[in-house]
């Protein structure tokens, strides 16, 4: 898979492979066919985006290797989308400065006529074009019969009836395109231009008609005969899917399964994918001295990756069931239903499923933001779907809960329902302030084709799913793992020399010390971990995060935060679960309670500030809550907002406004809690 930004040409090499570019209608099946020839786990979004992509592939015809280029979904070549400027630019040959040498034309065979006026666009050209007459099982299924030797007389080109999702007519449709190629690049001299459609005399001023006319022409020489598109059952399916009412329950009954196969299914493979990166830290730090080294690899590299590689079984799930709804044609008619509820803040239909996703991770929800295709509504979507509460606050949620309710269970679900109920508020109100300010304007009107019914690919929606995991490890992992890396050296250097601790800490390290040389073995190490605790606290506070901790606390001092939460707060950056470890270092608590929320919560509600009042007060304990509820802290997702917007821009603009969001929030909360007496 390759990403290209428009204007930027790439010279090919003299002895490159003859290209094939794949250009077709959306809902066509024109990715699920550049699947099924190349076996690539693939797939390419019919979605505007900030970034234009396409997927190439190298095949084999007749043991002849070729390049298969798979374009992005689009109508027309009248440049108006990213799509179009690409499509038209790379069969100008003005990407990668070669014109391709052959175009594999995807037509919707049960949507003939629609689609046969991009064909025109693309045979007029002049390029060496094949057709593969796609989805010909549900053509044959919904009674629609076309004659493809007539249809191949009146395009003037090659027509091969195919199947992208049985493998129906692939063999032909391979020895078609060898020999296409084989004659394109035998002749003398390219095949003329101006071949397809001709506007008509009588066209007028409007450039569109000619195209039309001749389609239907086309269309008739080619004897299709065309019942009607949508039978009884799906026109009965669609009086409920589509209803102001029950559309909109049934949506959120369809997304709710959605969400809880999302947020269940992964939970195990979460799991293990987290035992195993533990095994491998043990296994490392068996193997390795204890130092610096040992840290980077078992902290760095391989705490690093696991933090990237716990997301991969929610994007696999998310991506896997969003295709399958896709395909169906299910996903078309649930936005046309939610478009009414969306844009009253501003927000399109579409955005509701990356919105529902973005409970489980607000990573996925980004990713599937693709289904969003106007530019402005896209942003809008991707800048509030961190405010949406995702599984990595939750240990948040429960540490406070526990603070504040240890014994008062219904308490402690309070909390949790305000804290997500304030997410969404949050979401939908910033969503309606960046309709009126950074970006104005109402959501675009939902313009949509419904597609027909169809069983959904298995295969496909599994390759689909491999591939988006594939992307997600390349572009986000190698730059998570650098920003992991950073964040351990910010909490390791610079070393604290002897003599360094406070005479206090040194004082109860020495008595600890002096206690475990008298006792055997066993009791002797329960001491010896707490002094290691103590001193890695020592450590925190002598390094560059814990010097930032200090350095920031006039800041975080109104919301009722310490230096050492200050540390927590800025170490989460990386991820907003690490305060919950992060904690349990800093205020010298074993690793057996930092994991348990419960423990450590009894730990912390007993420290005490230097004039002996408590840390975590109830004003404290909410202002932390708040702020969770409402910063960012979360550098991966940082990363997959700079990836699917293009920018860093929008990536910084979304830290800065969620993190003075989450300040006032949490400002407000503390000072009118500590007014109540909190």
């Amino acid at each position: 898979m390759s990403t290209i930004r428009l204007g930027q040409f790439r010279p090919r090499p003299p002895a490159a492979s003859p290209s094939i570019v794949l250009v077709g209608n959306p809902n066509a099946g024109k990715t699920s066919l550049f699947n099924a020839l190349t076996g690539l786990r693939a797939k390419t979004a019919n979605f505007p985006g900030i970034t234009v992509e396409h997927r190439g592939a190298r095949i084999r015809l007749r043991d002849e290797p070729v390049d298969l280029v798979d374009l992005p979904g689009l109508y027309s070549l009248d440049a108006i989308t990213p799509e179009e400027r690409l499509a038209e630019s790379a069969l100008r040959g003005e990407v990668d400065a070669t014109r391709p040498a052959l175009v594999l034309l995807v037509i919707d065979a049960t949507n003939l006529e629609r689609n046969l006026f991009l064909a025109g666009q693309v045979l007029e050209m002049g390029l060496p074009t094949v057709v593969a007459l796609n989805l010909v099982d549900a053509a044959r299924a919904a009674g629609i019969r076309f004659d493809a030797e007539r249809l191949a007389a009146a395009l003037k080109c090659p027509v091969v009836p195919v199947s992208a999702r049985t493998g129906e007519g692939l063999d032909a449709l391979r020895d078609t395109l060898a020999d296409t190629l084989s004659v394109a690049a035998d002749a003398a001299a390219p095949p003329p231009a101006h071949r397809g459609c001709a506007c008509s005399a009588g066209c007028g001023t409007c450039p569109f008609s000619g195209r039309y006319e001749w389609a239907e022409q086309v269309a008739r020489e080619a004897g299709v005969h065309q019942v009607e598109t949508h039978g009884r059952t799906t026109t009965a399916i669609d009086r409920v899917l589509t209803h102001p009412i029950l559309g909109v329950l049934s949506f959120l009954v369809v997304m709710a399964g959605v969400f809880y196969l999302i947020f269940r299914l992964a939970t195990i493979p979460m799991d293990l994918i987290e035992s195993g990166f533990g095994i491998a830290g043990s296994a490392m730090s068996a193997v390795l001295p204890a130092g610096d080294l040992q840290s980077l690899i078992v902290d760095g590299l391989i705490g690093g990756v696991g933090g990237v590689l716990v997301f991969l079984p929610q994007i696999c799930i998310l991506f896997f069931l969003v295709t399958l709804l896709e395909d169906s044609g299910y996903l078309a008619r649930a936005a046309f239903v939610m478009e009414r509820l969306m844009r009253l803040v501003g927000l399109p239909g579409k955005a509701f499923v990356p919105m529902l996703s973005a409970h489980a991770c607000a990573i996925p929800g980004i990713m599937a933001t693709r289904v969003i295709e106007d530019r402005r509504d896209r942003l809008v979507t991707i800048l509030v779907l961190p405010l949406l509460t995702c599984s990595a606050r939750l240990p948040v949620y429960a540490m406070v809960a526990a603070l504040l309710f240890a014994d008062e269970p219904a308490m402690g679900a309070i909390v949790f329902l305000g804290a997500y109920t304030l997410g969404i508020v949050a979401a939908l109100l910033t969503a309606l302030c960046l309709k009126r300010t950074v970006l104005k304007g109402d959501a675009a009107p939902l313009v949509l084709e419904l597609p027909a019914y169809r069983l959904p690919s298995l295969r496909s929606a599994f390759m689909t799913t491999i591939d988006r995991a594939g992307v997600f490890i390349r572009k986000a992992g190698t730059t998570i793992l650098v920003i992991s890396i950073v964040l351990w050296a910010l909490a390791t250097y610079p070393k604290m020399p002897p003599g360094a601790m406070t005479p206090t800490v040194a004082q109860r390290v020495q008595d600890l010390e002096s206690r475990a040389a008298a006792l055997d073995d066993v009791h002797a190490a329960a001491i010896l971990a707490e002094v290691d605790h103590l001193v890695s606290r020592e450590q925190l506070s002598y390094s560059i995060a814990g010097r930032l901790g200090r350095f920031v606390e006039p800041v975080f001092a109104p919301l009722g935060f310490d230096w050492r939460i200050n540390v927590g707060v800025l170490s989460s950056f990386a991820a907003r679960e690490v305060i919950v470890s992060t904690l349990g270092i800093i205020y010298g608590i074993g690793d057996e309670a930092a994991d348990d929320e419960y423990s450590l919560a009894g730990a912390l509600r007993a420290e005490r500030r230097a004039d002996g009042t408590p840390v975590f007060t109830m004003a404290t304990s909410l202002s932390l809550l708040v702020f969770y509820v409402l910063a960012m802290q979360c550098l991966p997702t940082q990363v997959v907002t700079r990836r699917e917007t293009g920018s860093w821009g929008w990536a910084l603009f979304q830290l800065a406004f969620m993190t003075v969001l989450a300040y006032v929030g949490a400002l407000v909360t503390f000072q009118v809690a500590t007014a109540l007496g909190g």
